[in-house]
């Protein structure tokens, strides 16, 4: 008998828990999705700031540029799941003396860096100041030899991607396989 009764008190616990258990689950769900997004426009603020250190651009200088191997500020090749972030960084010797030459080759400073969307504006703010020649504005273009069934998802990465170089304060120059946009 008092097995039956502290089973039947246990079922009807764990009934009562479940029933109410749902209706605060949600409403702390609600609250911790709005403290979520309060938290991610805290920080896209705060990158935002740090982006401002960077001079605005200067559109003479990086329309002049005819192709992405002479870009010399950061450029985003965006695919499908990722983005790829190409990085030169700034010659640590301010000699003029063999720029550009065998001992000094552009190639060694060029870094690569896969990173996922979300992260981008994080990725953007690690960069030095000195990587930045033209100010603040980033070239961004699509991958190559993307397969037909993957190009709706690589332009939707595109307008992301677009999105937040605009929320940051930066200026986005669009390049087309071609050449210049």
């Amino acid at each position: 008998m008092i097995v039956r009764l502290s089973l039947i008190s246990v079922t009807s616990l764990l009934l009562s828990l479940s029933l109410t258990g749902c209706t605060p689950a949600i409403t702390s769900s609600a609250s911790e999705t709005r403290a979520i997004a309060a938290q991610q426009q805290e920080e896209m603020e705060m990158a935002r700031q740090q982006m401002e250190q960077i001079p605005p651009p200067s559109k003479t200088r990086y329309m002049a540029v005819k192709s992405l191997t002479a870009w010399d500020n950061p450029y985003v090749t965006v695919q499908g799941a990722m983005v790829t972030l190409h990085v030169t960084l700034a010659d640590a010797n301010t000699s003029e003396l063999g720029v550009g030459g065998m001992l000094r080759p552009r190639s060694a400073r060029r870094q690569d860096l896969n990173v996922r969307v979300s992260e981008l504006g994080t990725a953007l703010n690690a960069i030095p100041n000195g990587s930045w020649p033209y100010g603040r504005v980033v070239a961004i273009e699509e991958a190559h030899n993307i397969p037909v069934s993957a190009r709706p998802e690589v332009r939707r990465n595109m307008e992301t991607v677009m999105k937040q170089l605009n929320d940051l304060g930066v200026v986005v120059y669009e390049w087309i396989e071609t050449g210049k946009s």
